[in-house]
């Protein structure tokens, strides 16, 4: 089943999302869900609050390598802040040049009620550190400077306005 994306205004997704007992639900069918959703949107990955769900919880990756993140907790981050063009599925065609670590040590619980930690690099510790963004009430248009949200902004309006 498709899951409707919550709207940008929506206070689910400026609140940080309390952790929760991943066995107080039915953890492989939310999960599903959240992959159907995140594949039908074309994203690559999708926290449970953009879609409604009052989860600490995410979804990634692709179908040859998902991985879903209960809880996740970011330990610590290394590497160099690299910008990079990051887009959301709570603001579609609005793509932002956004400054982030390259490398990140997340603390998170998976499918098998098992906590571990990894260090994730690159595009995957992006979309990580995007993700964890949204269950702590970030919006990404908030790490971005002003001059790359008002170019990214004014880009977004140009495309609109030539699909019009």
């Amino acid at each position: 089943m498709i899951l409707n994306l919550v709207t940008p205004n929506d206070p689910i997704l400026h609140n940080p999302v309390e952790e929760f007992d991943p066995k107080s639900i039915d953890l492989e069918k939310v999960v599903a869900e959240m992959f159907a959703t995140m594949y039908h949107y074309k994203g690559v990955g999708l926290s449970a609050n953009q879609v409604g769900l009052p989860y600490r919880m995410f979804v990634m990756g692709t179908p040859e390598m998902e991985m879903v993140f209960i809880n996740p907790k970011i330990r610590n981050t290394a590497g160099d802040f690299i910008y990079a063009e990051e887009g959301c599925l709570t603001y579609p065609g609005l793509y932002i040049n956004i400054k982030r670590p390259e490398e990140v040590r997340v603390l998170s619980t998976n499918m098998f009620y098992d906590t571990e930690a990894q260090t994730y690099k690159g595009m995957t510790a992006r979309i990580i550190q995007h993700e964890i963004d949204h269950l702590n009430g970030i919006d990404y248009q908030k790490r971005a400077n002003r001059i790359h949200l008002e170019r990214a902004r004014n880009q977004f309006k140009r495309r609109q306005r030539q699909r019009a």
